[in-house]
């Protein structure tokens, strides 16, 4: 909601009449929720007409003490533009919202370039760009706000695979899930792309819900080359390109926040969810040709082995486990998601999992901190693995140099603390650990060896303008 100004204090008859009044014109600078207070007195007046405007810059830098291909500091930031529209505010229809949402990405991004690890050390990290990100329409349907449907240019890691716990975390999978990131066109619709859909939300009672949701098949008119390059505008609004179907079913038993009973005998709240995913577009075999035989063969045709349709399951649960008796804004919570596919011949990583614990209000006089300990574990699926395989041993059969390993695993451990300096800004140092980046790739400064554990640190400024 867009904040009020405060009411601005009688002129000093000494001043002219006119000095208390420029004053307040920047009266809550730095004050409430965001930097920049009421904005001037704009939000107040586009809150009127059903308009909220926010901005919110995240910027960060990262480095590496061993592993990789370098040890050069590496910047990257985001700045996020949001605009919705209230309907009933706006022009009297009830129950609508309407949503856009663009991103200035800028910056180095050190996991792709050199860090090659599959569970990337940031979140916000991308093709530098300005790009549209989000542009969707939604609409109440029934008056408890039981039922409602998005439909529009949609990031699906805004609703769908969410844990909230994770959310506090910079690692890229404290977001959206390795197994789609690594299986889907693109990585799929999630930050920073989007794809064109429509979304179905039921809450039949206060602690279950059900959204499925239906979308093009590819972020993108191809599933080949780099998504970001091949839409670097976030204006592709495709339709043909195969359908993505999502379905996720939520559990919850945690208490509702406008219960008047004393917080600290509310019972240990948590929220669940399972879901499934499919893509009917064709994916290609990892492994094997359209004649059977290894990719790796010399006589291979070099065309892989096409399947039809790729589908994955998920769980994610959230559990509060413990709360400060004499002061509820002290608790420790933890969370899992865990995701798998059987489908190993046409998927990269088969089985990912995020677990981690949240410490809230962990120092004296700190309330609003927060501490987190993070796991993060993805395996290589048995067609890339035998692919690995293949190719040592064709080229050992033809007495060339060896220069690959057979990938199997990623598993990283990620500390971080939130300190919330103000309402409206958050500094969060962050410590990551990867072992065997990029399931054991060889490294290429060095072929003889695989890419070295890689201990990453940085620290993220985020600020709400």
């Amino acid at each position: 909601m867009a904040q009020t100004m405060p009411a601005v204090a009688a002129a000093d008859p000494q001043d002219g009449g006119g000095q208390h009044g420029d004053l307040a014109f920047f009266r809550g600078i730095g004050m409430g929720d965001q930097m920049l207070g009421d904005l001037f007195g704009l939000r107040t007046a586009l809150g009127r007409s059903g308009v909220t405007f926010t901005v919110q810059d995240v910027n960060e830098v990262f480095a590496n003490a061993t592993g990789g291909l370098s040890t050069q500091p590496a910047y990257d930031g985001v700045t996020q533009f949001t605009l919705q529209l209230d309907t009933e505010q706006a022009f009297g229809l009830s129950g609508g919202l309407l949503n856009a949402s663009a991103l200035l990405l800028r910056g180095y991004n050190i996991s792709t370039n050199n860090l090659l690890q599959l569970q990337i050390v940031s979140d916000i990290a991308g093709e530098p760009a300005l790009r549209l990100w989000e542009l969707w329409y939604q609409q109440k349907l029934l008056s408890d706000d039981r039922l409602d449907v998005r439909v529009g240019q949609q990031s699906l890691d805004q609703e769908f695979m969410i844990s909230q716990n994770s959310l506090y975390f910079i690692n890229a999978m404290s977001g959206w899930p390795m197994v789609p990131s690594a299986d889907l066109p693109g990585g799929g619709p999630a930050y920073p792309l989007s794809m064109l859909g429509a979304r179905v939300r039921y809450r039949p009672t206060d602690s279950v819900t059900a959204m499925a949701g239906l979308y093009n098949g590819s972020p993108t008119w191809t599933s080949m080359g780099n998504a970001q390059f091949l839409n670097p505008s976030g204006t592709y609004f495709g339709t043909g390109d195969g359908v993505f179907l999502i379905f996720e079913l939520q559990f919850s038993n945690e208490a509702d926040p406008s219960d008047e009973d004393d917080v600290r005998r509310r019972p240990l709240g948590g929220t669940y969810k399972i879901g499934a995913w499919y893509n009917s577009l064709g994916f290609n075999d990892l492994r094997y040709d359209n004649t059977g035989l290894s990719l790796a063969n010399p006589y291979s045709t070099g065309a892989p082995m096409t399947h039809s349709g790729n589908y994955s399951l998920y769980a994610v649960a959230d559990q509060v486990l413990w709360r400060d008796g004499r002061d509820p804004t002290r608790s420790l919570s933890a969370y899992a998601r865990a995701m798998w596919t059987p489908q190993s011949d046409r998927n990269l990583i088969d089985f990912s999992l995020n677990a981690g614990v949240i410490h809230h209000n962990p120092l004296p006089n700190r309330p609003d901190d927060v501490l987190g300990l993070s796991v993060g574990y993805a395996h290589v699926s048995a067609a890339t693995s035998g692919l690995d395989a293949d190719t040592i041993f064709y080229n050992q059969q033809a007495g060339t140099p060896v220069n690959w390993l057979v990938r199997r695993s990623e598993t990283f451990f990620e500390l971080t603390y939130i300190a919330q300096v103000k309402r409206w800004w958050q500094i969060q140092p962050d410590f990551q650990y990867v072992f065997n980046p990029g399931g054991g790739l060889v490294n290429p400064n060095n072929p003889t060896q695989a890419i070295a554990n890689e201990f990453i640190a940085g620290i993220r400024t985020t600020i709400q303008f």
